[in-house]
């Protein structure tokens, strides 16, 4: 099971030097992948920066560590912008990107800032921009005549480094199907659960087999936890990823650095 820590771009965390020099921290302290949380608002903090510069700056002071947002929430991102953006970084980073990606959870997010803040219609735009995401990194003529989105005989070069793709993790709320049914269609599934409890092996057992993992051999199952579980029963449940990442109120820069330089839990 592979090891990553997860922080959020704003408080504290809104300096993207400190960010990269993080990730950095954590991949000397062997840590595998480092991942950031995507908002562009957040209700108690007005300091943020941009997740995706953020990235840019943690592949450029790193060498070895997997890196990516966790999550992105598509609808409110151009598909086309994204492909481009993901395909920009994963080359920029020698093939370490992971898009991770979601519909999104805080409507104060959307309909503050214009965007659509019905959760049905951005599961949908979720959908729809995923489908054209996966055709424009193939490199080959792409049409995608969707309700929200339409892309008609486009072609984007270059092509990622990894293959067939940018791997794609689906966010949600367990025990919820939707998330679950979308993530099947890709590459992984990183679930909170729906009242925000912790991750327990139990959960991630249900989960294995809710995703039939024993005929997914490259799929991962990321569980979100921090350093005080249980991993070795986390790894025998089926979980490929263990994301360390304290609640907000509960996590500080210096804290992060400390628990990066100190090295990740082990099965």
């Amino acid at each position: 099971m592979r090891t990553g820590m997860s922080v959020p771009t704003f408080g504290d965390f809104a300096d993207v030097r400190a960010l990269a020099d993080l990730a950095a921290t954590a991949e000397s302290g062997g840590w595998d992948g480092f991942f950031v949380w995507d908002h562009i608002r957040w209700p108690w903090a007005d300091d943020l920066v941009d997740a995706w510069i953020a990235l840019t700056a943690v592949a450029l002071a790193t060498e070895r560590i997997r890196l990516g947002p966790l999550v992105t929430p598509l609808p409110r991102r151009r598909p086309a912008k994204v492909a481009r953006e993901a395909v920009t970084l994963d080359r920029l980073s020698g093939g370490r990107l992971v898009l991770g990606v979601g519909a999104g959870d805080f409507p104060e997010e959307f309909s503050h800032l214009g965007d659509v803040d019905d959760g049905k219609i951005r599961a949908a735009m979720l959908d729809e921009s995923l489908t054209i995401l996966d055709g424009l990194w193939s490199g080959r003529p792409t049409t995608v005549e969707g309700r929200y989105y339409q892309v008609r005989d486009v072609r984007f070069r270059p092509t990622p480094i990894q293959r067939p793709r940018i791997p794609i993790w689906v966010g949600g709320q367990w025990p919820r199907s939707a998330p679950i049914d979308r993530a099947l269609r890709w590459d992984g599934y990183a679930p909170i659960k729906h009242d925000l409890s912790p991750t327990t092996a139990a959960d991630v057992a249900a989960m294995a087999e809710r995703l039939d993992l024993p005929s997914r051999p490259s799929f991962d199952l990321v569980v979100y936890a921090n350093d005080n579980e249980d991993v070795a029963a986390y790894a025998a449940a089926g979980a490929t990823w263990y994301i360390d990442s304290p609640a907000p109120d509960a996590m500080s820069l210096s804290g992060m650095c400390r628990r990066a330089a100190a090295g990740p839990p082990r099965a």
